[in-house]
């Protein structure tokens, strides 16, 4: 099966599990499905460096381009602070913890229904 015939649910899991592989840190999903209209999910994850947080990127990336599957959207590829992967039933956020802290979506979100992954 192809990451393109998995669930939304199942599509989160995925990536959680291509973030914990480059030792991501801090991973979460967050179930937005009743509180926004765009998306169902957020994967948010850290990575200890810019380095670090780049190379989980590119895994999620790669990984799931491998399933057959590409973002609709990618922002922050040049800087590694804050990335983005947009796969509509699924937004990917990739922090630095400094920028994760700063923005603290988490917060934001806070009353939606997430878990820890790993």
């Amino acid at each position: 099966m192809s990451a393109a015939d998995l669930s939304s649910a199942a599509l989160a899991e995925r990536i959680a599990e291509l973030a914990a592989d480059r030792k991501a840190i801090d991973v979460r999903m967050l179930d937005v499905r009743e509180v926004v209209s765009y998306t169902d999910w957020f994967v948010i994850c850290s990575g200890n460096t810019e380095r670090q947080a780049r190379a989980i990127r590119d895994a999620i990336y790669q990984g799931l381009k491998d399933d057959g599957l590409l973002p609709r959207r990618a922002e922050g590829e040049r800087e590694a602070r804050w990335s983005l992967l947009d796969y509509l039933d699924c937004v990917v956020h990739v922090f630095t913890p400094e920028a994760r802290e700063y923005y603290r979506l988490e917060q934001l979100w806070g009353e939606v229904p997430a878990r820890s992954v790993g």
